[in-house]
């Protein structure tokens, strides 16, 4: 540790060293702006067509780097009256050599974007840019768009209620904005759906992910999930959650309990809550008590709630006991509008559409006695982390990432640069100060919000929880101090409140990620303060969001406020905004003279990240500012992490009520509890990618043969020393399936392996009948007992192989290469929404594995990859089964009928646990086993008069039983005919 400080030292860090090898690239881009401001506008939109060309005969992207960063740069300055800083500049390249670049709040990040973006998308493979919401995405992308349109470039953006047409032309353009969410969830869709054609993605080639923490970090443990209601009632919620108050509450542990001290334990209660692992436990008594309040729901003569019967009535116990032991109203929860709505524990905002899964969200409803939505069954799923690995390129910003910048390794193989700030940081930070009770810790808060208010500094509070601002805005009241607070119940208005956060006395309080995204001005912002005016003196006309824009025209200006859209004559605005810039102008003077922005958090957060975040409020682009950190022995870091190592340091260096502590040791201290936590966050994120990634590579091998079968081209997996399987047609590989389907038949009544007088040619026969849809007195026929195994296997194969060629004759070729392929895919996606199913039960239960001495997750792997070939051999056997049975409908001319789609049943509710979004899998509706669309319904498939294309062999067909023509001496059925 040492030597690293003592290096960095002598010969800089790792990231300044990184950082003075772009400099000379910045120097090249700096060298043409002159050149490139002598352009015409024409010129310089034509310079886009030129870099295409360049790139078409050879050139790499890096080589056009400096020319088109020098484009961009001249655009902006045209268009948007903004010029990127060099600092920018050095962010655009780490941007396009995909890394996250850490720059501080106010840098520009959303300028930035704009160089990587252009540049990436002169490719034409497109460039997604991802924002935290629906607001930014579509601001930004109107902002920046009109650089990006002057260049030539074309922009779309996914917003929620887009349907797949406008989605489809939205991916097409050159760059696209949009949510993770919307992303992700287009992704899944694609995957469910029937037609080439409907799929709305193009790939995934390059993305920017704007505040890259929040969602690849803080958003990444709570995987995407399409899924529809299962079978079970809701009763058994309310039922077990009213026994709940008749467990006495047990000891409260921190962390795992040493086996000697378990028994004692056992005997303080019915249950024990484990802060630090979240989670609660049983003890025998409170076994025992749930038996007997239960017993009419216990399975007769089982052995107790423990017998592997009983186990789903566990599970509903256990999440009811964490619904009323470690889920809080108002902070890991609220109630709006009759339902549960998740409280994001990071940023403190909401997160409607979003459930916890696995039965805890019913029972937290249960426990607020709130209407219960059913319980859902996935049907399709993806973590945040393995949908951003499957592109080719990923890149990200932020303000805060470096704290963070091993699971950005490991997890993303994405390196964090901090790239310097264009003006230098005044920010005063204050050493932490530390109380021996809350209640000692927010008087202190509150005396020094009064002390910096006399003073005229604005002051911005932040806490951890929405319970802690309203007990913070409390307290205050009875001072009668003026305030403001912001939080998840007031999210609406959250970028109008901490944009005037930085006004002359001003105190907000806020928890610590609120309003993250909005500059706070020293003086006002005087942009938001003409808004408010305008809505007061009813200037402002509010408008639908069809007609809603976020870039002012020469008529208007547009604004967005509390979920609607407005706009204001252009004149009656500009007379009210520049009254209000001249007095935020003065006021910015005097906020500056009394040493800017103070921010007080309330205590610190388990990420030091958050911290930095609150932190990065005050000091903005060279602004003065100061922060301070109030704690106390009774804050959660310190009482479930902070051990008593902290504790006793603070006897030692005196502690006496209402006297704090500031020292050096005390911080490392806390730094070190918050390291903890981080690293068992990561834990926790790394556990659920681990098992993830199991299903990944499942989900990924599914995903590309419903692609091929909608392609109509199937890919063998590669046999061994070829690198890629061979590319059959869907006939070619039904019959394929179909054979291997005969072969495993013989093989297992008939086979070299069985004894001969073992042979069941009956059993034979009856196997083949059934899965063929064959009459069994047909193959009575064949003296099988007479033949040997390949002789068998070519006799049989003769009537199935002529049954569905009588088929294909009676129906046109494209009309059953059609039917073929839906119910193969319908098909598919019934047993993979079967094996997500079984996995989501058998990832209940594999935890348990560990008191065996077995690791669960090499116990997982074995028995999901055991499920996948079980699931994938009843995909194969039922495509045959399907295809065979397949009877066309003849029409009084003894022609096939052409095949009309049955009426779809009635949609199942389709739920996403992100904002929700109506879409889903088409149904083929003639057949049992698929998922019902939530969209609308498929228009009828109509035939045609096609004529029947018959298909010319120019070589001899080769016999199964025939030498390989490509002479490797194996049987042609078990070299290239396999």
């Amino acid at each position: 540790m040492l030597v690293n400080t003592i290096l960095a030292k002598v010969i800089g860090t790792q990231n300044e060293r990184d950082l003075k090898k772009l400099r000379p690239i910045v120097a090249e881009v700096n060298a043409r702006e002159a050149s490139v401001q002598a352009l015409t506008d024409a010129q310089l939109s034509d310079r886009t067509a030129e870099f295409k060309t360049r790139l078409a005969n050879g050139e790499t992207l890096d080589d056009l780097l400096p020319d088109a960063f020098a484009v961009v740069r001249e655009a902006g300055r045209r268009v948007l009256n903004m010029r990127h800083f060099d600092v920018q500049l050095i962010g655009g390249i780490v941007l396009h050599r995909g890394r996250i670049a850490e720059m501080k709040t106010g840098e520009g990040k959303t300028l930035v974007a704009t160089l990587p973006a252009y540049l990436n998308a002169l490719a034409g493979k497109g460039v997604h840019v991802v924002t935290v919401n629906d607001y930014l995405a579509r601001r930004d992308s109107e902002w920046m768009g009109k650089l990006y349109r002057f260049l030539g470039l074309s922009v779309g953006v996914i917003q929620h209620e887009l349907n797949d047409q406008e989605r489809q032309i939205a991916y097409g353009a050159d760059i696209t904005y949009g949510t993770n969410n919307e992303f992700g969830f287009d992704y899944l869709r694609d995957n469910m759906k029937f037609e080439l054609a409907h799929y709305v993605q193009r790939g995934h080639h390059f993305a920017i992910v704007d505040e890259v923490d929040s969602i690849l970090i803080d958003e990444a443990r709570t995987p995407l999930i399409i899924s529809g209601p299962a079978e079970e009632s809701t009763d058994l919620y309310y039922e077990v959650d009213r026994i709940i108050p008749s467990l006495k509450p047990g000891k409260t542990v921190q962390g795992d309990v040493k086996a000697e001290d378990r028994e004692e334990l056992e005997k303080t209660g019915d249950y024990i809550i484990d802060e630090k692992h979240k989670t609660v436990s049983l003890t025998e008594t409170g076994m025992a008590k749930a038996e007997q309040l239960l017993a009419h729901r216990l399975a007769p003569e089982s052995g107790g709630l423990y017998d592997p019967v009983n186990m789903p009535l566990l599970h509903h116990i256990h999440q009811a006991l964490r619904a009323h032991t470690l889920y809080r109203l108002d902070v890991d929860y609220m109630i709006k509008d009759g339902g549960v709505v998740i409280v994001d524990v990071f940023t403190g905002r909401l997160m409607p559409g979003r459930r916890w899964s696995d039965g805890l969200h019913q029972a937290v409803e249960a426990k607020e006695r709130v209407k219960i939505e059913r319980e859902n069954q996935t049907l399709a799923t993806v973590t945040f982390q393995n949908y951003f690995r499957k592109y080719e390129k990923l890149a990200g910003m932020t303000g805060t990432a470096d704290t963070e910048a091993e699971e950005f390794a490991k997890i993303y193989k994405l390196d964090v640069m901090v790239i310097p700030t264009n003006r230098e940081l005044k920010r005063i930070e204050e050493p932490d100060t530390v109380y021996r009770t809350e209640k000692e810790k927010y008087d202190a808060i509150v005396d020094d919000i009064i002390e910096k208010q006399q003073q005229g500094r604005p002051v911005l509070a932040g806490t951890v929880s929405i319970q802690k601002s309203e007990r913070l805005s409390k307290l205050l009241k009875l001072r009668g101090i003026k305030h403001v607070v912001l939080n998840a119940k007031y999210h609406a208005q959250e970028a109008e409140i901490v944009a005037q956060a930085g006004r002359k006395g001003t105190v907000t309080i806020a928890t610590n990620m609120a309003g993250r995204g909005t500059d706070i001005l020293l003086g006002g912002n005087p942009e938001f303060m003409a808004r408010q005016q305008t809505l007061a003196d009813e200037i402002a006309e509010k408008i639908p969001k069809s007609e809603a824009k976020f870039v002012d025209d020469e008529e208007f200006v547009y604004f967005f406020h509390l979920d609607n859209y407005y706009r204001v004559p252009r004149a009656e605005y500009e007379r009210i905004y520049h009254a209000y810039k001249q007095q935020t102008d003065a006021e910015h003077d005097d906020v500056v003279g009394m040493g800017g922005l103070h921010i007080i958090a309330t205590e610190r957060h388990e990420a030091r990240r958050i911290d930095n975040q609150l932190r990065g409020r005050a000091g903005r682009q060279g602004d003065p500012g100061s922060s301070r950190f109030y704690l106390s022995l009774e804050d959660d870091l310190m009482r479930i992490f902070g051990s008593d190592r902290i504790a006793g340091l603070m006897q030692r260096l005196g502690m006496e009520e209402g006297v704090p502590i500031e020292h050096g040791m005390v911080t490392k201290a806390i730094e070190r509890a918050q390291k903890q936590v981080e690293a068992q966050n990561f834990a926790v994120r790394k556990h659920l990618l681990e098992y993830d990634d199991v299903m990944n590579k499942q989900r990924e091998s599914v995903y590309r043969l419903r692609r091929q079968l909608l392609e109509g081209k199937i890919q063998y997996d590669a046999e061994d020393g070829d690198e890629e399987g061979e590319v059959v047609e869907t006939r070619e590989y039904l019959t394929g399936l179909a054979e291997s389907l005969l072969d495993g038949a013989v093989d297992r009544y008939a086979g070299p392996e069985v004894d001969v007088e073992e042979h069941d040619y009956g059993a034979l026969r009856t196997a083949v009948a059934e899965i063929y849809g064959l009459d069994p007195v047909e193959l009575e026929s064949i003296p099988l007992d007479t033949m040997n195994t390949d002789e068998m296997v070519d006799a049989l194969w003769a009537p199935i192989i002529a049954k569905y060629e009588a088929k294909e004759k009676l129906v046109p070729v494209e009309i059953l290469r059609k039917v073929e392929r839906d119910i193969m895919l319908q098909l598919v996606d019934a047993q993979w929404k079967d094996h997500l199913y079984s996995l989501d039960h058998l990832k209940e239960g594999i935890g348990l594995r560990g008191y065996g001495q077995r690791d669960p997750l090499v116990e997982y792997k074995k028995e999901s990859y055991a499920l996948f070939q079980a699931m994938k051999d009843r995909i194969d056997e039922e495509m045959v089964r399907y295809l065979w049975r397949l009877t066309p409908m003849l029409s009084e001319d003894g022609q096939a009928a052409a095949p009309v789609r049955r009426p779809a049943p009635r949609p199942a509710q389709i739920t996403m646990s992100g904002p929700s979004s109506a879409a889903a899998p088409s149904a083929f509706g003639a057949f049992g086993g698929g998922t019902t669309t939530a969209g609308a319904p498929r228009p009828a498939r109509v035939g045609g008069d096609d004529a029947i294309k018959q298909v010319k062999r120019e070589e001899p067909k080769v016999g199964r039983n025939d030498p390989c023509p490509c002479g490797s001496g194996k049987k042609y059925k078990k070299c290239h005919g396999a």
